[in-house]
Protein backbone atom coordinates (compact mmCIF):
# COMPACT_ATOMS: atom_id res chain seq x y z
CA UNK A 1 0.00 0.00 0.00
CA UNK A 2 1.45 3.25 -1.09
CA UNK A 3 1.75 6.48 1.39
CA UNK A 4 -1.59 8.28 0.13
CA UNK A 5 -3.06 5.30 0.89
CA UNK A 6 -2.35 4.89 4.12
CA UNK A 7 -3.07 8.55 4.60
CA UNK A 8 -7.04 7.95 3.79
CA UNK A 9 -7.12 4.93 5.43
CA UNK A 10 -6.08 6.39 8.84
CA UNK A 11 -8.51 9.59 8.41
CA UNK A 12 -11.52 7.08 7.15
CA UNK A 13 -10.78 4.26 9.87
CA UNK A 14 -13.22 4.49 12.99
CA UNK A 15 -10.51 3.17 14.75
CA UNK A 16 -8.11 6.24 15.00
CA UNK A 17 -9.08 8.68 17.28
CA UNK A 18 -10.65 12.16 15.99
CA UNK A 19 -7.13 13.71 17.13
CA UNK A 20 -4.89 11.79 15.75
CA UNK A 21 -7.41 12.66 12.33
CA UNK A 22 -7.70 16.19 13.20
CA UNK A 23 -3.86 16.61 12.88
CA UNK A 24 -3.65 14.75 9.71
CA UNK A 25 -6.34 17.21 8.32
CA UNK A 26 -4.18 19.83 8.88
CA UNK A 27 -1.44 18.39 6.28
CA UNK A 28 -3.58 17.40 3.38
CA UNK A 29 -2.12 19.72 0.83
CA UNK A 30 1.63 19.24 2.01
CA UNK A 31 2.01 15.68 -0.06
CA UNK A 32 5.93 15.80 1.30
CA UNK A 33 4.74 16.17 4.55
CA UNK A 34 2.14 13.11 3.86
CA UNK A 35 4.92 10.99 2.31
CA UNK A 36 7.59 11.86 4.96
CA UNK A 37 4.37 10.56 7.61
CA UNK A 38 3.05 7.27 5.72
CA UNK A 39 6.18 5.74 3.39
CA UNK A 40 7.31 3.04 6.06
CA UNK A 41 6.87 2.11 9.36
CA UNK A 42 9.82 2.79 11.86
CA UNK A 43 12.40 0.20 12.68
CA UNK A 44 14.42 -1.20 15.24
CA UNK A 45 17.96 0.50 15.02
CA UNK A 46 20.76 0.25 17.59
CA UNK A 47 18.63 2.02 20.36
CA UNK A 48 15.35 0.58 19.16
CA UNK A 49 12.17 2.56 17.75
CA UNK A 50 12.52 6.16 17.67
CA UNK A 51 10.68 8.87 15.96
CA UNK A 52 9.46 12.37 15.89
CA UNK A 53 5.98 12.09 17.86
CA UNK A 54 2.96 12.69 15.53
CA UNK A 55 0.01 10.84 13.45
CA UNK A 56 1.23 8.28 10.92
CA UNK A 57 3.19 5.16 10.37
CA UNK A 58 6.77 6.64 10.31
CA UNK A 59 5.83 8.85 13.58
CA UNK A 60 5.77 7.49 17.11
CA UNK A 61 2.07 8.11 18.80
CA UNK A 62 -0.39 5.63 20.36
CA UNK A 63 -1.13 3.60 17.81
CA UNK A 64 2.26 2.61 17.28
CA UNK A 65 2.95 1.85 20.54
CA UNK A 66 -0.10 -0.15 21.01
CA UNK A 67 1.32 -2.41 17.43
CA UNK A 68 4.73 -2.91 18.45
CA UNK A 69 3.89 -3.99 21.96
CA UNK A 70 1.10 -6.62 20.64
CA UNK A 71 3.95 -7.66 18.38
CA UNK A 72 6.53 -8.08 21.74
CA UNK A 73 3.30 -9.71 23.31
CA UNK A 74 3.03 -12.67 20.31
CA UNK A 75 6.64 -13.08 20.59
CA UNK A 76 6.87 -13.26 24.62
CA UNK A 77 4.06 -15.66 24.58
CA UNK A 78 5.11 -18.17 21.59
CA UNK A 79 8.77 -18.07 23.08
CA UNK A 80 8.31 -18.62 26.69
CA UNK A 81 6.06 -21.07 28.51
CA UNK A 82 6.43 -18.58 31.62
CA UNK A 83 6.51 -15.71 29.91
CA UNK A 84 3.38 -14.50 30.73
CA UNK A 85 3.55 -14.89 34.80
CA UNK A 86 7.35 -13.74 34.68
CA UNK A 87 6.20 -10.08 33.07
CA UNK A 88 7.45 -7.68 31.42
CA UNK A 89 8.67 -3.89 32.96
CA UNK A 90 8.36 -0.85 31.86
CA UNK A 91 9.81 2.33 32.41
CA UNK A 92 10.28 5.80 30.73
CA UNK A 93 11.46 9.31 31.06
CA UNK A 94 10.54 12.97 30.91
CA UNK A 95 9.57 13.47 27.38
CA UNK A 96 6.08 14.47 25.60
CA UNK A 97 3.83 11.42 26.17
CA UNK A 98 6.42 9.02 27.77
CA UNK A 99 3.80 8.36 30.55
CA UNK A 100 1.40 7.79 28.53
CA UNK A 101 2.92 5.90 26.19
CA UNK A 102 3.78 3.80 29.13
CA UNK A 103 0.58 2.54 30.11
CA UNK A 104 -0.55 2.23 26.46
CA UNK A 105 2.15 -0.35 26.64
CA UNK A 106 1.28 -2.11 29.53
CA UNK A 107 -2.45 -2.35 28.77
CA UNK A 108 -1.48 -4.01 25.68
CA UNK A 109 0.38 -6.52 27.70
CA UNK A 110 -2.03 -6.88 30.26
CA UNK A 111 -4.74 -7.67 27.23
CA UNK A 112 -2.56 -10.32 25.89
CA UNK A 113 -2.18 -12.06 29.97
CA UNK A 114 1.05 -10.75 30.40
CA UNK A 115 1.90 -8.95 33.85
CA UNK A 116 3.23 -5.87 33.50
CA UNK A 117 5.68 -3.79 36.57
CA UNK A 118 4.99 -0.06 35.49
CA UNK A 119 7.26 2.05 37.44
CA UNK A 120 4.68 5.17 39.68
CA UNK A 121 6.76 7.64 37.80
CA UNK A 122 9.81 8.28 35.97
CA UNK A 123 12.92 5.99 36.04
CA UNK A 124 16.06 6.00 34.91
CA UNK A 125 16.68 3.63 31.70
CA UNK A 126 19.84 1.78 33.51
CA UNK A 127 17.32 1.20 36.51
CA UNK A 128 14.62 -0.91 33.97
CA UNK A 129 17.65 -2.61 33.42
CA UNK A 130 18.17 -3.58 36.50
CA UNK A 131 14.39 -4.21 37.59
CA UNK A 132 14.04 -6.74 34.43
CA UNK A 133 16.75 -8.83 36.54
CA UNK A 134 15.80 -8.22 39.74
CA UNK A 135 12.04 -9.15 39.14
CA UNK A 136 13.00 -12.69 37.02
CA UNK A 137 11.10 -10.72 34.35
CA UNK A 138 10.84 -11.86 30.92
CA UNK A 139 11.68 -8.50 29.16
CA UNK A 140 11.79 -4.50 29.40
CA UNK A 141 10.68 -2.02 27.95
CA UNK A 142 11.89 1.88 28.14
CA UNK A 143 9.86 4.62 26.69
CA UNK A 144 12.59 7.14 25.56
CA UNK A 145 14.20 9.15 22.93
CA UNK A 146 17.51 9.60 25.17
CA UNK A 147 19.12 12.90 24.53
CA UNK A 148 17.39 13.70 20.83
CA UNK A 149 15.59 17.08 20.59
CA UNK A 150 12.20 16.97 22.10
CA UNK A 151 9.73 16.32 19.67
CA UNK A 152 11.24 12.71 19.95
CA UNK A 153 10.32 9.96 21.74
CA UNK A 154 10.69 6.12 21.69
CA UNK A 155 11.01 2.94 22.42
CA UNK A 156 13.10 0.22 23.66
CA UNK A 157 13.11 -3.90 23.96
CA UNK A 158 14.97 -5.36 27.15
CA UNK A 159 15.26 -9.18 27.34
CA UNK A 160 15.24 -11.37 30.49
CA UNK A 161 19.34 -10.98 30.70
CA UNK A 162 18.37 -6.51 31.33
CA UNK A 163 19.86 -6.09 28.13
CA UNK A 164 18.74 -4.16 25.16
CA UNK A 165 17.40 -7.19 22.57
CA UNK A 166 20.31 -7.85 20.17
CA UNK A 167 19.44 -7.68 16.22
CA UNK A 168 18.27 -11.00 16.05
CA UNK A 169 15.84 -11.27 18.47
CA UNK A 170 15.22 -7.63 17.59
CA UNK A 171 14.19 -8.71 13.98
CA UNK A 172 12.45 -12.01 15.39
CA UNK A 173 9.81 -9.20 17.56
CA UNK A 174 9.80 -7.08 14.44
CA UNK A 175 8.77 -10.36 12.08
CA UNK A 176 5.68 -10.99 14.32
CA UNK A 177 4.77 -7.05 14.36
CA UNK A 178 4.89 -7.06 11.10
CA UNK A 179 2.08 -10.45 10.57
CA UNK A 180 -0.10 -7.43 12.67
CA UNK A 181 -1.46 -5.43 9.03
CA UNK A 182 -4.73 -4.45 10.29
CA UNK A 183 -4.75 -2.34 14.25
CA UNK A 184 -7.58 -3.72 15.18
CA UNK A 185 -6.23 -6.88 15.42
CA UNK A 186 -4.21 -5.29 18.22
CA UNK A 187 -5.26 -6.56 21.83
CA UNK A 188 -6.36 -3.82 24.88
CA UNK A 189 -7.84 -3.59 28.54
CA UNK A 190 -8.38 -0.25 29.88
CA UNK A 191 -6.32 0.43 33.48
CA UNK A 192 -9.07 -0.45 35.94
CA UNK A 193 -9.51 -3.89 34.45
CA UNK A 194 -5.87 -4.63 34.24
CA UNK A 195 -5.62 -3.84 38.14
CA UNK A 196 -8.59 -5.92 39.27
CA UNK A 197 -7.55 -8.92 37.33
CA UNK A 198 -3.89 -8.58 38.98
CA UNK A 199 -2.64 -8.04 35.39
CA UNK A 200 -1.05 -4.53 36.20
CA UNK A 201 1.25 -3.94 39.41
CA UNK A 202 3.00 -0.27 40.14
CA UNK A 203 6.76 -0.39 41.76
CA UNK A 204 8.92 2.15 42.65
CA UNK A 205 10.91 3.00 46.12
CA UNK A 206 11.93 -0.27 46.90
CA UNK A 207 13.33 -1.12 43.50
CA UNK A 208 15.31 2.13 43.74
CA UNK A 209 16.43 0.77 47.16
CA UNK A 210 17.85 -2.37 46.02
CA UNK A 211 19.20 -0.52 42.50
CA UNK A 212 21.16 1.72 44.89
CA UNK A 213 22.16 -0.96 46.97
CA UNK A 214 23.96 -3.13 44.11
CA UNK A 215 25.68 -0.10 42.31
CA UNK A 216 27.75 1.08 45.85
CA UNK A 217 28.82 -2.82 45.68
CA UNK A 218 30.90 -1.32 42.66
CA UNK A 219 32.28 1.41 43.93
CA UNK A 220 35.81 1.15 45.44
CA UNK A 221 37.30 3.77 47.39
CA UNK A 222 34.19 4.85 49.02
CA UNK A 223 36.18 5.54 52.74
CA UNK A 224 37.90 8.20 50.74
CA UNK A 225 34.81 9.86 50.14
CA UNK A 226 33.30 9.67 53.54
CA UNK A 227 36.39 11.32 55.20
CA UNK A 228 36.82 14.01 52.10
CA UNK A 229 33.75 14.04 50.09
CA UNK A 230 32.92 17.54 51.30
CA UNK A 231 36.46 18.72 49.81
CA UNK A 232 35.57 18.12 46.41
CA UNK A 233 32.76 20.83 44.93
CA UNK A 234 30.75 19.61 42.47
CA UNK A 235 28.04 21.29 40.03
CA UNK A 236 25.62 18.61 39.02
CA UNK A 237 22.48 19.31 36.20
CA UNK A 238 20.20 16.42 35.07
CA UNK A 239 19.01 18.42 32.32
CA UNK A 240 15.51 17.92 32.89
CA UNK A 241 15.83 14.48 33.39
CA UNK A 242 15.94 11.03 35.41
CA UNK A 243 19.24 11.27 36.64
CA UNK A 244 18.08 14.28 39.29
CA UNK A 245 16.80 11.92 42.39
CA UNK A 246 19.16 8.92 42.04
CA UNK A 247 22.33 10.97 41.08
CA UNK A 248 21.74 13.39 44.11
CA UNK A 249 21.11 10.14 46.25
CA UNK A 250 24.30 8.56 45.66
CA UNK A 251 26.67 11.44 45.77
CA UNK A 252 25.13 12.38 49.17
CA UNK A 253 25.08 8.96 50.50
CA UNK A 254 29.25 8.67 49.32
CA UNK A 255 29.57 11.86 51.09
CA UNK A 256 29.62 14.52 48.42
CA UNK A 257 28.41 16.90 50.53
CA UNK A 258 29.25 19.94 48.42
CA UNK A 259 26.75 19.15 46.01
CA UNK A 260 25.61 22.19 43.79
CA UNK A 261 22.56 21.26 41.67
CA UNK A 262 21.05 23.40 38.74
CA UNK A 263 17.57 23.18 40.25
CA UNK A 264 16.29 25.23 37.09
CA UNK A 265 17.08 22.37 35.38
CA UNK A 266 16.33 19.37 38.00
CA UNK A 267 12.42 20.35 36.38
CA UNK A 268 11.14 17.43 34.48
CA UNK A 269 10.07 19.77 31.86
CA UNK A 270 9.81 17.45 28.36
CA UNK A 271 10.71 20.54 26.41
CA UNK A 272 13.86 20.64 28.02
CA UNK A 273 13.27 24.71 27.52
CA UNK A 274 16.70 25.93 29.36
CA UNK A 275 18.56 24.39 26.45
CA UNK A 276 18.59 23.51 22.92
CA UNK A 277 18.90 20.08 23.08
CA UNK A 278 19.33 17.93 25.77
CA UNK A 279 22.54 16.57 25.35
CA UNK A 280 25.82 15.79 27.31
CA UNK A 281 28.07 15.81 24.86
CA UNK A 282 27.19 19.04 23.66
CA UNK A 283 29.58 21.53 25.57
CA UNK A 284 26.35 24.37 25.65
CA UNK A 285 24.36 22.25 28.00
CA UNK A 286 26.83 23.47 30.60
CA UNK A 287 26.17 27.14 30.29
CA UNK A 288 23.85 27.56 33.43
CA UNK A 289 26.37 25.24 35.28
CA UNK A 290 29.16 27.71 34.05
CA UNK A 291 27.50 30.77 35.40
CA UNK A 292 27.89 29.28 38.67
CA UNK A 293 31.59 27.93 38.67
CA UNK A 294 32.75 31.59 39.84
CA UNK A 295 30.46 30.83 42.82
CA UNK A 296 31.15 27.66 43.37
CA UNK A 297 34.66 27.01 42.39
CA UNK A 298 34.09 23.54 41.34
CA UNK A 299 36.51 20.76 40.71
CA UNK A 300 33.56 18.94 38.64
CA UNK A 301 30.49 19.92 36.68
CA UNK A 302 28.37 17.13 35.29
CA UNK A 303 25.72 16.81 33.36
CA UNK A 304 23.31 13.61 32.63
CA UNK A 305 20.87 13.58 29.71
CA UNK A 306 16.92 12.81 30.36
CA UNK A 307 16.86 9.29 30.49
CA UNK A 308 19.76 9.11 32.80
CA UNK A 309 22.34 6.58 30.98
CA UNK A 310 24.41 9.13 29.55
CA UNK A 311 26.82 11.12 31.20
CA UNK A 312 28.87 14.36 30.36
CA UNK A 313 31.81 16.43 32.57
CA UNK A 314 33.76 19.88 32.62
CA UNK A 315 36.91 20.40 34.17
CA UNK A 316 39.38 22.99 34.42
CA UNK A 317 41.95 22.71 32.04
CA UNK A 318 46.10 23.76 32.42
CA UNK A 319 45.30 27.30 31.96
CA UNK A 320 42.46 27.21 34.35
CA UNK A 321 39.76 27.21 31.61
CA UNK A 322 36.99 24.76 32.28
CA UNK A 323 36.76 22.14 28.77
CA UNK A 324 34.52 19.03 28.15
CA UNK A 325 36.04 16.28 28.17
CA UNK A 326 34.92 13.80 25.49
CA UNK A 327 33.60 10.37 25.59
CA UNK A 328 36.62 8.58 24.76
CA UNK A 329 38.73 10.52 27.37
CA UNK A 330 36.31 10.04 30.12
CA UNK A 331 36.27 5.83 28.57
CA UNK A 332 40.11 5.85 29.20
CA UNK A 333 40.39 7.87 32.50
CA UNK A 334 37.67 5.50 34.18
CA UNK A 335 39.32 2.49 32.42
CA UNK A 336 43.03 3.70 33.74
CA UNK A 337 41.14 4.73 37.29
CA UNK A 338 39.28 1.34 37.89
CA UNK A 339 42.05 -1.01 37.08
CA UNK A 340 44.52 0.69 39.10
CA UNK A 341 42.25 0.54 42.50
CA UNK A 342 41.64 -3.31 41.38
CA UNK A 343 45.54 -3.55 40.86
CA UNK A 344 46.20 -1.77 44.66
CA UNK A 345 43.56 -3.91 46.31
CA UNK A 346 44.74 -7.09 44.75
CA UNK A 347 41.75 -7.53 43.46
CA UNK A 348 42.47 -7.87 39.40
CA UNK A 349 41.13 -10.69 37.70
CA UNK A 350 43.19 -12.50 35.52
CA UNK A 351 40.64 -13.04 33.16
CA UNK A 352 38.85 -9.77 33.18
CA UNK A 353 38.12 -7.70 29.99
CA UNK A 354 37.09 -3.69 29.18
CA UNK A 355 34.97 -3.53 26.33
CA UNK A 356 34.42 -0.51 24.37
CA UNK A 357 33.19 -0.13 20.59
CA UNK A 358 34.33 -0.37 17.26
CA UNK A 359 34.26 3.70 17.34
CA UNK A 360 35.87 4.19 20.89
CA UNK A 361 39.35 5.09 21.16
CA UNK A 362 42.48 2.67 20.31
CA UNK A 363 43.84 3.91 23.70
CA UNK A 364 41.99 2.03 25.99
CA UNK A 365 43.55 -1.01 23.97
CA UNK A 366 46.88 0.44 25.61
CA UNK A 367 45.74 0.99 29.03
CA UNK A 368 44.46 -2.15 29.57
CA UNK A 369 47.41 -3.81 28.16
CA UNK A 370 49.45 -1.87 30.93
CA UNK A 371 47.40 -3.84 33.31
CA UNK A 372 47.55 -6.94 31.65
CA UNK A 373 43.82 -6.99 31.28
CA UNK A 374 42.58 -8.12 27.39
CA UNK A 375 40.20 -5.17 25.40
CA UNK A 376 37.94 -6.12 23.26
CA UNK A 377 36.04 -4.30 20.58
CA UNK A 378 31.86 -4.97 19.77
CA UNK A 379 29.48 -3.41 17.39
CA UNK A 380 27.81 0.26 18.19
CA UNK A 381 25.13 0.07 20.88
CA UNK A 382 25.91 -1.02 24.28
CA UNK A 383 23.35 -4.00 23.82
CA UNK A 384 26.78 -5.68 22.53
CA UNK A 385 27.94 -4.83 25.68
CA UNK A 386 25.54 -6.57 27.39
CA UNK A 387 25.58 -9.28 25.22
CA UNK A 388 29.45 -9.75 26.05
CA UNK A 389 28.23 -9.63 29.48
CA UNK A 390 25.91 -12.33 29.35
CA UNK A 391 28.43 -14.53 27.38
CA UNK A 392 31.08 -14.42 30.31
CA UNK A 393 28.83 -15.30 33.08
CA UNK A 394 27.32 -18.46 30.84
CA UNK A 395 30.99 -19.35 29.82
CA UNK A 396 32.51 -18.33 33.10
CA UNK A 397 36.15 -18.16 31.33
CA UNK A 398 35.99 -13.90 31.58
CA UNK A 399 34.92 -11.37 33.92
CA UNK A 400 33.68 -8.38 32.75
CA UNK A 401 35.22 -5.24 34.58
CA UNK A 402 33.87 -1.96 32.80
CA UNK A 403 32.49 -1.35 29.53
CA UNK A 404 32.24 2.35 27.49
CA UNK A 405 31.23 3.87 24.19
CA UNK A 406 32.79 7.04 22.63
CA UNK A 407 28.88 8.38 22.99
CA UNK A 408 29.35 9.22 26.90
CA UNK A 409 28.21 5.47 27.83
CA UNK A 410 29.90 3.64 30.82
CA UNK A 411 29.22 0.55 33.29
CA UNK A 412 30.89 -0.78 35.81
CA UNK A 413 29.45 -3.90 37.28
CA UNK A 414 26.99 -6.63 36.41
CA UNK A 415 23.99 -4.90 38.20
CA UNK A 416 22.84 -3.80 35.02
CA UNK A 417 23.16 -4.62 31.16
CA UNK A 418 23.01 -1.31 29.91
CA UNK A 419 24.87 2.03 30.48
CA UNK A 420 24.51 3.75 33.63
CA UNK A 421 25.39 7.81 34.40
CA UNK A 422 24.00 7.64 37.50
CA UNK A 423 27.49 4.65 38.57
CA UNK A 424 29.40 6.77 36.23
CA UNK A 425 28.78 10.00 37.91
CA UNK A 426 29.79 8.45 40.95
CA UNK A 427 33.09 7.35 39.95
CA UNK A 428 33.77 10.16 38.19
CA UNK A 429 33.21 11.79 41.21
CA UNK A 430 35.30 9.24 43.26
CA UNK A 431 38.31 9.44 40.59
CA UNK A 432 38.18 12.97 40.86
CA UNK A 433 38.78 13.13 44.50
CA UNK A 434 41.08 10.06 44.16
CA UNK A 435 43.36 12.34 42.29
CA UNK A 436 42.49 15.85 43.86
CA UNK A 437 43.99 14.03 47.40
CA UNK A 438 47.51 13.27 45.54
CA UNK A 439 47.38 16.98 44.72
CA UNK A 440 46.93 16.17 40.84
CA UNK A 441 43.34 17.43 38.67
CA UNK A 442 41.34 14.98 36.47
CA UNK A 443 42.91 16.92 33.04
CA UNK A 444 46.50 16.76 34.74
CA UNK A 445 46.12 12.98 35.28
CA UNK A 446 44.55 12.90 31.49
CA UNK A 447 48.02 14.66 29.73
CA UNK A 448 49.60 12.10 32.46
CA UNK A 449 47.33 9.20 31.06
CA UNK A 450 48.84 10.55 26.76
CA UNK A 451 51.96 11.64 27.50
CA UNK A 452 52.65 7.45 28.81
CA UNK A 453 50.40 5.87 26.12
CA UNK A 454 50.41 8.84 22.76
CA UNK A 455 48.42 11.86 21.91
CA UNK A 456 44.98 10.13 20.62
CA UNK A 457 42.30 12.18 19.58
CA UNK A 458 38.66 11.80 17.68
CA UNK A 459 35.69 12.98 16.43
CA UNK A 460 32.71 12.61 15.04
CA UNK A 461 30.68 14.10 12.08
CA UNK A 462 27.28 13.43 11.44
CA UNK A 463 25.42 14.51 7.88
CA UNK A 464 21.45 14.85 8.14
CA UNK A 465 19.66 13.43 5.18
CA UNK A 466 15.80 13.78 6.18
CA UNK A 467 12.67 11.66 4.40
CA UNK A 468 12.57 8.69 2.21
CA UNK A 469 15.45 10.55 0.12
CA UNK A 470 18.07 10.86 2.69
CA UNK A 471 17.36 7.58 2.95
CA UNK A 472 18.34 6.40 -0.09
CA UNK A 473 21.04 8.48 -0.24
CA UNK A 474 22.32 6.97 3.10
CA UNK A 475 22.02 3.41 1.86
CA UNK A 476 23.35 4.09 -1.73
CA UNK A 477 26.81 6.06 -0.22
CA UNK A 478 27.50 2.68 1.95
CA UNK A 479 27.25 0.83 -1.78
CA UNK A 480 29.11 3.28 -3.90
CA UNK A 481 32.03 3.12 -0.91
CA UNK A 482 31.38 -1.04 -1.11
CA UNK A 483 31.81 -1.27 -4.93
CA UNK A 484 34.30 1.41 -6.14
CA UNK A 485 37.14 -0.05 -3.82
CA UNK A 486 39.37 3.09 -2.75
CA UNK A 487 43.38 2.91 -2.60
CA UNK A 488 43.32 6.18 -0.16
CA UNK A 489 41.63 8.59 1.53
CA UNK A 490 42.46 12.43 1.82
CA UNK A 491 45.93 11.61 0.14
CA UNK A 492 46.52 8.94 2.84
CA UNK A 493 46.62 5.04 1.65
CA UNK A 494 44.23 2.78 3.24
CA UNK A 495 46.37 -0.19 4.77
CA UNK A 496 43.18 -2.52 5.95
CA UNK A 497 39.72 -2.37 5.23
CA UNK A 498 36.95 -3.68 7.27
CA UNK A 499 33.20 -4.42 6.17
CA UNK A 500 31.12 -5.40 8.99
CA UNK A 501 28.15 -6.18 6.66
CA UNK A 502 30.31 -8.61 5.02
CA UNK A 503 32.02 -9.71 8.03
CA UNK A 504 35.28 -9.59 6.86
CA UNK A 505 38.17 -7.84 7.08
CA UNK A 506 41.09 -7.07 4.19
CA UNK A 507 44.86 -6.23 4.52
CA UNK A 508 45.42 -4.08 1.56
CA UNK A 509 49.13 -4.81 1.72
CA UNK A 510 49.38 -8.33 1.78
CA UNK A 511 45.44 -9.26 0.29
CA UNK A 512 44.91 -11.21 3.09
CA UNK A 513 41.02 -11.57 4.18
CA UNK A 514 40.25 -12.47 7.81
CA UNK A 515 36.57 -12.95 9.13
CA UNK A 516 35.27 -10.62 11.67
CA UNK A 517 33.63 -12.52 14.59
CA UNK A 518 31.02 -9.77 15.23
CA UNK A 519 26.86 -9.95 13.38
CA UNK A 520 26.42 -7.82 10.80
CA UNK A 521 26.34 -4.60 10.23
CA UNK A 522 26.06 -1.84 7.65
CA UNK A 523 29.56 -0.54 8.38
CA UNK A 524 32.76 0.62 6.85
CA UNK A 525 36.04 0.97 8.86
CA UNK A 526 39.58 2.00 6.93
CA UNK A 527 42.49 2.02 8.93
CA UNK A 528 45.39 4.17 7.12
CA UNK A 529 48.90 4.28 6.52
CA UNK A 530 49.10 7.23 9.47
CA UNK A 531 47.06 4.90 11.88
CA UNK A 532 44.09 7.21 11.71
CA UNK A 533 40.60 5.42 11.16
CA UNK A 534 38.04 6.24 9.38
CA UNK A 535 34.25 4.47 10.49
CA UNK A 536 30.74 5.48 8.56
CA UNK A 537 27.63 3.62 9.56
CA UNK A 538 24.18 5.07 9.09
CA UNK A 539 22.59 6.23 12.37
CA UNK A 540 20.27 3.53 14.25
CA UNK A 541 17.75 6.23 15.40
CA UNK A 542 18.03 9.45 13.55
CA UNK A 543 18.26 10.27 9.68
CA UNK A 544 21.89 10.62 9.84
CA UNK A 545 25.42 9.53 8.27
CA UNK A 546 27.78 9.33 11.10
CA UNK A 547 31.54 9.07 10.28
CA UNK A 548 34.10 8.61 13.39
CA UNK A 549 37.74 10.11 12.87
CA UNK A 550 40.59 8.97 15.23
CA UNK A 551 44.28 9.86 14.78
CA UNK A 552 47.23 9.54 17.04
CA UNK A 553 49.74 12.37 17.09
CA UNK A 554 52.96 13.45 18.89
CA UNK A 555 51.57 16.05 20.72
CA UNK A 556 47.82 17.55 21.62
CA UNK A 557 48.52 20.35 18.89
CA UNK A 558 49.73 17.85 16.25
CA UNK A 559 46.64 14.95 17.54
CA UNK A 560 44.59 18.42 16.86
CA UNK A 561 46.04 19.28 13.29
CA UNK A 562 45.56 15.93 12.49
CA UNK A 563 42.37 15.39 13.29
CA UNK A 564 40.99 18.67 11.64
CA UNK A 565 42.98 17.96 8.06
CA UNK A 566 41.41 13.91 8.20
CA UNK A 567 38.02 15.92 9.01
CA UNK A 568 37.71 18.45 6.66
CA UNK A 569 39.40 15.96 3.73
CA UNK A 570 37.30 13.42 3.92
CA UNK A 571 33.88 15.18 4.66
CA UNK A 572 35.13 16.95 1.48
CA UNK A 573 35.17 13.17 -0.64
CA UNK A 574 31.73 12.19 1.01
CA UNK A 575 29.95 15.40 -0.17
CA UNK A 576 31.34 14.60 -3.48
CA UNK A 577 29.60 11.41 -3.58
CA UNK A 578 26.25 12.47 -2.12
CA UNK A 579 26.30 15.01 -4.84
CA UNK A 580 26.39 12.63 -7.79
CA UNK A 581 23.95 10.44 -6.00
Amino acid sequence: MNYMLKYKEWLLSDYFDEGTKEELRGIEDNEKEIEDRFYRELDFGTGGLRGVIGAGTNRINKYIIRKVTQGLANYIINYSDDGKERGVVIAYDSRHRSDEFALEAALVLAANGIKVYLFDELRPTPELSFAVRELRAIGGIVITASHNPPEYNGYKVYWEDGGQVVPEKAHEIIAEINEIDDFELVKWIDREEALEKGLLEYIGEEIDDRYIEEMLKVLDNRELALKKGKELSIIYTPLHGTGYKPVKRILTELGFGNLHIIEEQAVYDPDFSTVKSPNPEDFSVFKMALDRAEKYEPDLIIGTDPDGDRVGIVVKDLQGNYVGLTGNQVGVLLSDYILDQLKKADKLPENGVIIKTIVSTEMAGKVAENYGIELMDVLTGFKFIGEKIKEFEESGDKTFIFGFEESYGYLAGTYARDKDAIVATALIALMTLNYKEKGQSLYEHLIELMDKYGYYKEGLSSIMLEGKEGQEKIKNVLIKLRREKQESFCGIRIIEYSDYLERRRYNCLTGEETEIHLPESDVLQYRLEDDSILTIRPSGTEPKLKIYFMVKGNSKEDADKRLSSLQSGFLGEINEILDEL
